[in-house]
């Protein structure tokens, strides 16, 4: 397990300034692609998107992150949908099982396949094998565009059936007691239900999120948030996702890449991890979002009089640079952004 101060950024502080925290959460995104394409969506998935994280890599993040944390290292499994690579996931969790790398924590699913009851056993007794702790059931007015109520039902009873109701969690319960009517909606209502989920169970304007529904929900104008930097949150973030191809984000921040596994194991790069040497990095960690806005302006951004906040201006100006081609590989990849 690493100390604080092994870190690049943490040698550099005063003892009294805050220091970044050690990573001990680690998101295994096996895939882009996923049935469903809701609007909140910080990955930007669907039907179309693709990606496959390699097993090598799957288990090699896996190792790096418990040599960052040591016994507090928690993994969970998710996508995209990761029921889409059922085979590719059972030999994942077969190959966990075999290097005694530890329970999973949690596995996040939308319920999509959950069909016929008899497959649902088979699949979540092979689950309760292979060390698997906890299941996710994704089921909110987003994901109900998409996925039958009948199949979040027969999924939630039979896992709390089998695996007992402390380890299987529903986002969110409230709408499992009460489906949301989504379909026939038009835009626009669909819209407004979803904002009215946003004020009960908020979430960051990132990823699809920073489309419709953020413009939607704008009420910030600049200069609200252009004290806002991004300080707190890398320094104080103990999670980050690995996507299909390697690439590293801290905490929710997708498609700002800090580094990729194929290049620097991940407990080599907390190490050297110091957002303040970076330029893009640099202006995000000291002056967040709004310290690009007079670069994008003069390279032809047009400012909305009104954001939904700090993230739904920072994914909009990375949008700007990503179709301009500048800061890549950071601002990537190419999956969050098309």
């Amino acid at each position: 397990m690493l100390q604080l101060n092994d870190n690049a950024y943490n040698k550099m502080t005063a003892p009294d300034e805050p220091k970044l925290k050690l990573w001990t959460s680690m998101g295994l995104l096996l895939t882009y692609q996923c049935p469903a394409e809701c609007e909140f969506c910080y990955y930007n998935c669907n039907p179309q998107k693709s990606g496959l994280l390699s097993i090598e890599n799957a288990v090699n993040a896996w190792q790096q992150l418990k040599n960052i944390a040591g016994e507090h290292a928690k993994i969970h499994l998710t996508g995209g949908e990761p029921f889409l690579q059922w085979p590719h996931l059972q030999q994942l969790l077969s190959k966990a099982k075999a290097m005694s790398m530890g329970p999973v924590d949690v596995i996040e699913t939308n319920a999509y396949w959950a069909e016929e009851q008899k497959d649902i056993i088979e699949r979540l007794r092979f689950l309760d094998d292979h060390n698997v702790s906890r299941l996710k059931i994704s089921y909110d007015p987003f994901h109900a565009e998409f996925v039958d109520f009948s199949r979040i039902k027969l999924l939630y009873t039979t896992a709390c059936d089998l695996l007992g109701h402390d380890r299987v969690m529903l986002r969110w319960q409230k709408y499992f007691e009460q489906s949301p009517q989504i379909k026939g909606l038009s835009e626009e209502q669909k819209l407004d239900v979803f904002l009215q989920s946003h004020k009960q169970y908020p979430f960051r304007f990132t990823g699809k999120a920073a489309g419709k529904l953020a413009k939607k929900a704008a009420d910030k104008q600049t200069d609200q948030i252009a004290e806002e930097n991004c300080k707190k949150a890398f320094l104080g973030s103990k999670s980050v996702h690995i996507d299909p191809f390697g690439n590293i984000f801290n905490g929710v921040c997708s498609g700002i890449v800090i580094g990729n596994i194929n290049e620097n194991p991940l407990d080599v790069l907390w190490q050297k991890f110091n957002p303040a040497k970076e330029e893009f990095l640099d202006v995000l960690f000291k002056k967040g979002p709004a310290g690009f806005l007079k670069k994008a302006t003069k390279l032809g951004y047009k400012k909305y009089r009104l954001y939904a906040g700090k993230c739904h201006l920072c994914t909009d100006l990375r949008r700007f640079f990503f179709d301009k081609g500048l800061f890549g590989p950071i601002i990537g990849p190419k999956e969050c952004y098309i």
